[in-house]
């Protein structure tokens, strides 16, 4: 962990030093002894960090000479961080740089505004120098190299098969309810196994709803309850009730069984720790015999004897065979092991245990090495150590640890980063992309944005099976992702041992250490504001699930912590933002997503280093005038939204932000703003070529040329959304070079006809448009001009009697929406089209007749209508209705019908 904080000085200090070597000549010479001792650390760091992490095997000096260093590292960083904050709110009068300058050629000796920079450095320089006089005697490696290469990832090896019998229980047997459970040690797969046999299709086909509920060590019951009533209703498309997060334990689990009480459902309660968790939630789980089932994994041997389940499951490590199967798998892409190879690939098998999650792990770290004997035998022989002598559970951590040590150095700060976030959290990839580049842990390529390199660090650590995939979209798109928990366990206590996070909570109280980074998590009252002031260095503020923000932030001003980087504030009840945000200098990321902030404070415009914005689902309706002062922000996410009354698409409501966008010119994601504030913030828009994603809301009729003009400068724009005022008219047909990157385009206002350039973006996977009101059938462009499209959703998008999808039409879609066509009367579908096509989903089209074509779509797994007249539904509603032949070969077939009882599902089955 030495090498990365001293990395991280070398990043920091280097671009000053070198900046003022350019300036003046004097000092030319001084830099280049820093940069090579600097460089000199680099070379042997890895392998002292190696040393170090073998725990036993090193001295105490040792460990005692990394330690000096990373905190000597720290420090240096801190400094420099402070002489940047004091230099650039220094008062800028005449004469000043140019004094400044003339002091340059001592900066060596005098580099300092207000603390001792200029000491520190000569500090360093001379532990350095000693640093290399004494690594001899530590054996050290300089030159040590670094794979960076990736796994690619495999399929779910098959191994002698618990998923068969836990099926079955699930789908035959009683009509009671039945209770099923995992059980077996941590690493062993109980999560994987129950998520295969969750998302079975023959188990998802005999349930009306199911959930699947992470419990943890560490839940709150009403949190557990209120997000089981959230998964189902959601199951069902159903609107949540109004007051679920005011209601007590006991109200909650009375709404939860009310609702169950006639519905055939299935849930996995996964990772359940205690036996009064179990004791309550039996209780709100009913039993009406409609063949529900529940299936709980656990650790806890207890919770089984105790409970009396029907079916228990003792999930056993795996055999040899199915342990080297499932290793090769990961080791090598055609799981074929070399014959060099075999016998050492058996002895790294044996020593993994048959635990599915060390062996995935070690298979992962080895499939980025060469496949050769010595790198695999060396490999093996720092195995050897963490896997003979210790128990079971130890030598999974040790191995798991192994994993960790064998990353890049690059990859190390990335993957301790996951510590930050509470157990069992779900994390939005894009964020945590985000969140890498503030912190600085991304080095950028020429021609690739540092966010483009730093979704290549999150793939290598999801093929090294460090991170685990827990959201994928419809397009193939990783959306989040989390961290095993007993990896969580393992990275938690390293990242605090290394001063890298804390995880701050109610028992955390009154922790005296040091910190970089602090994550407050499920706090209240009895957390202490003096473990945060206590240090002034931190880089990070996290908030999770925590009640007192305003009583946190009048113990905290903003000005005792300069060096801040990153502040998370992410759904926290924070109302208002303290002038003094202006500063933080350092500041790189700010999040008021979610909060009730209504308005920013004008000091913003003081963050020039701010590159992350994030104001979604805030309260801030509009950007302060200074904000165009900030020529790093990359990121500006504000806008809020909600279901229309008819639930058929999200209303977005964008912020006002002031003409001058133009000069920012690093801006990637800007959505959604307000275009209504004229032209100039238009053609502003033009400036910025590097967009990724634009959003705009209420466009007029008249600046439709404007707006094409200023997207056809957007060559690298992936995503489009463009929403007219009251529905105008969207004047788009000018577009001369449209953006051929494009995967996702959202047109939400009057169209006299698709643009002529739609057929252009052979890219787009995704369509949405709204209110277009088209007097001719779209189907005629869309299913032949747009391949690989994936997704469409039509929303009174035409006002015409028939949509034709003709044989060859659609040949990858997957996801179909039409919404709102009043005077739709007939859907044909003809033999070929739509062939792999998965969902379906029609609403109030009041004159349509049921499409017969449907019977053709044999890959449907599910049909939802809304609002459709009471015979078109009842017509399919049971076996003797005369369509129901339509749609008997679908899976789950749902009729949403609204009336002044509110809402209410009827289900083909």
């Amino acid at each position: 962990m030495a090498e990365i904080a001293v990395t991280e000085v070398i990043n920091r200090l280097l671009p000053l030093l070198t900046e003022e070597a350019r300036l003046l000549r004097g000092v030319h010479s001084e830099v280049e002894d820093i940069k090579r001792e600097l460089s000199y650390i680099q070379a042997f760091l890895k392998d002292a960090d190696a040393k170090a992490e073998k725990g036993d095997t090193i001295s105490d000096g040792l460990k005692t000479w990394v330690q000096e260093l990373r905190e000597t590292a720290y420090s240096i960083e801190d400094l420099v961080d402070e002489y940047m904050y004091h230099f650039a709110n220094r008062p800028r009068r005449s004469g000043v740089i140019f004094d400044f300058l003339s002091k340059v050629s001592c900066l060596i000796a005098k580099l300092k505004p207000r603390h001792q920079i200029a000491s520190k450095v000569k500090d360093l320089k001379l532990t350095v120098g000693k640093l290399k006089e004494e690594s001899s005697s530590y054996g050290f490696i300089s030159s040590v190299g670094q794979g960076s290469g990736g796994s690619s990832d495999t399929n779910n090896v098959q191994w002698r098969d618990p998923r068969g019998e836990l099926i079955n229980w699930l789908v035959e047997g009683a009509a009671e309810r039945t209770v099923i459970s995992v059980v077996g040690m941590g690493g062993l797969g109980k999560t994987t196994l129950a998520k295969m046999v969750y998302d079975n299709k023959k188990v998802a086909e005999c349930f009306v709803c199911r959930a699947w509920i992470t419990v943890s060590q560490s839940f709150k019951m009403e949190m557990v309850l209120q997000n089981m009533i959230k998964k189902f209703y959601e199951a069902m498309k159903e609107p949540i009730p109004d007051g679920m997060d005011a209601m007590d334990d006991i109200s909650l689990g009375g709404l939860l069984k009310k609702y169950l009480e006639d519905k055939r459902y299935a849930i996995v309660l996964d990772d359940v720790w205690g036996l009064e968790f179990w004791e309550f939630i039996k209780s709100v789980l009913p039993d009406k015999g409609t063949g529900s089932r529940i299936v709980i994994t656990t650790r806890n041997v207890d919770i089984v004897r105790e409970s009396g389940f029907h079916h228990v499951h003792n999930l056993q490590p795996l055999p040899l065979e199915s342990s080297l199967e499932l290793f090769c798998k990961k080791a090598f892409q055609d799981s074929r092991c070399p014959s060099e190879l075999e016998k050492l690939s058996i002895d790294i098998v044996k020593r993994c245990a048959g635990l599915p999650l060390a062996i995935v792990a070690i298979g992962g770290a080895l499939s980025t090495k060469q496949k050769n004997e010595l790198e695999w035998q060396k490999f093996n022989d720092s195995l050897s150590s963490q896997l003979e002598s210790n128990p079971r559970l130890q030598s999974i951590t040790k191995i798991l640890s192994l994993s960790y040590n064998d990353l890049p150095h690059f990859l190390k700060p990335c993957f301790l980063y996951c510590a930050v976030f509470p157990e069992d959290y779900s994390i939005n990839c894009a964020k945590l992309i985000r969140l890498w580049v503030a912190e600085g842990f991304v080095k950028g390529e020429k021609g690739m944005p540092l966010e483009q390199r730093a979704e290549e660090y999150l793939n290598e650590l999801i093929h090294r099976s460090l991170v685990q995939l827990s959201m994928v979209d419809q397009f193939g798109r990783i959306r989040r992702c989390k961290v095993h928990d007993l990896m969580r366990e393992i990275i938690l206590k390293k990242a605090e041992e290394l001063s890298f996070c804390h995880v701050l909570g109610d028992e955390d109280s009154s922790f005296n250490g040091k910190f970089r980074r602090g994550s407050v998590q499920k706090g209240t009252n009895t957390i202490s504001v003096e473990t945060i002031n206590r240090n002034a260095q931190i880089r990070s503020l996290f908030l999770f699930d925590i009640d007192v923000v305003p009583m946190l932030l009048t113990g905290i001003s903003f000005t005792n912590f300069k060096l801040l980087k990153v502040l998370d504030f992410e759904d926290a009840p924070l109302y208002s933002v303290p002038e003094d945000l202006g500063n933080l200098f350092h500041l790189r990321y700010l999040s008021l997503r979610g909060t009730k902030v209504k308005m920013l404070p004008k000091s913003i415009g003081k963050l020039q280093n701010l590159q992350t914005l994030d104001l979604k689902q805030s309260l801030v309706d509009a950007l302060p005038v200074e904000i165009t002062k900030l020529k790093k922000l990359r990121h500006i996410l504000a806008y809020s939204y909600q279901l229309d009354p008819e639930g058929r698409f999200f209303i977005v409501k964008g912020v006002h932000i002031g003409e001058g966008i133009g000069s920012m010119l690093d801006l990637q994601k800007l959505c959604y703003v307000e275009a209504n504030n004229g032209r100039g913030l238009i053609e502003g828009l033009g400036k910025l070529r590097q967009l990724r994603r634009l959003g705009i809301v209420n466009l007029l009729e008249e600046d439709g040329l404007s707006m094409c003009a200023a997207i056809s400068n957007m060559r690298y724009l992936e995503a489009l959304g463009i929403i007219s005022k009251d529905d105008d008219i969207l004047n788009l047909q000018t577009i001369s070079d449209p953006p051929r990157y494009l995967r996702t385009l959202d047109l939400q206002g009057g169209l006299s006809r698709l643009p002529d350039w739609l057929p252009v973006l052979q890219n787009l996977v995704r369509v949405v448009l709204v209110n277009s009101r088209l007097s001719y059938d779209p189907m005629e462009v869309l299913q032949q001009a747009l391949p690989n499209l994936l997704k469409l959703s039509l929303i009174n998008a035409y006002g015409g009697e028939c949509f034709c999808f003709t044989e060859l039409g659609f040949q990858k879609l997957k996801v179909l929406h039409l919404y709102g066509m009043k005077g739709l009367k007939t859907l044909k579908i003809h033999e070929g089209a739509l062939p792999v096509l998965e969902r379906l989903e029609i609403g109030t089209s009041p004159q349509m007749e049921v499409p017969s074509g449907i019977r053709l779509l044999k890959t449907l797994r599910r049909i939802d209508f809304f609002r459709m007249p009471r015979e078109f539904s009842s017509s399919m509603l049971s076996q003797d209705g005369q369509n129901y032949h339509i749609v008997e070969h679908v899976p789950h077939v749902f009729f949403h019908e609204f009336d002044a009882d509110g809402p209410r599902i009827l289900s083909l089955r």
